[in-house]
C-alpha cells in the first residue's frame, strides 16, 4: 500500500523558517513528479512547486526565491524547504507523486494527509 506521509508543518512568526518533509512508503521516486500543494483557508488547492521527473525544479512565483523543493531517492523523501515566510503562506500544505505531472486531488496518482502550516504577523 503506498502512503505519503507529510511533517514539519507548524506555527511561525512572519519571517521564519519551516522544513516540510513527505515521507513515501510502498513507492519509489523514481520518474515521478513530485509537488507541493497547498490549501490556504476558504481557497482552492494552489500549486507551489514541482520536482519534474528530469529533476528540474519549478515553483510559483510568489514563493520562488523563498521556498526550495528538493528529494532524497534512498530515503524515498520530498522536502520543501520553506524561508521568509508571509502571513499569505498559512495553508494546509500537501504532497503529491504522479507519473505525468497531475497535482489535483484526485487526479493526482499519490497525495498526503496535509500538514498546516501557520503564519502569524
Amino acid at each position: 500500500q503506498v502512503q505519503l506521509v507529510e511533517s514539519g508543518g507548524g506555527l511561525v512568526q512572519s519571517g521564519g523558517s519551516l522544513r516540510l518533509s513527505c515521507e513515501a512508503s510502498g513507492l519509489s521516486f523514481d520518474n515521478l513528479y513530485l509537488s507541493w500543494v497547498r490549501q490556504p483557508p476558504g481557497k482552492e488547492l494552489e500549486w507551489v512547486s514541482s520536482i519534474y521527473a528530469d529533476g528540474s525544479l519549478h515553483y510559483r512565483s510568489t514563493v520562488k526565491g523563498r521556498f526550495t523543493a528538493s528529494k532524497d531517492n534512498t530515503k524515498n523523501t520530498h522536502y520543501l524547504q520553506m524561508t521568509n515566510l508571509k502571513p499569505d503562506d498559512s495553508a494546509v500544505y500537501y504532497c503529491a507523486a504522479d507519473r505525468e505531472g497531475r497535482w489535483i486531488h484526485p487526479a493526482v496518482d499519490y497525495w498526503g494527509q496535509g500538514t498546516q502550516v501557520t503564519v502569524s504577523s
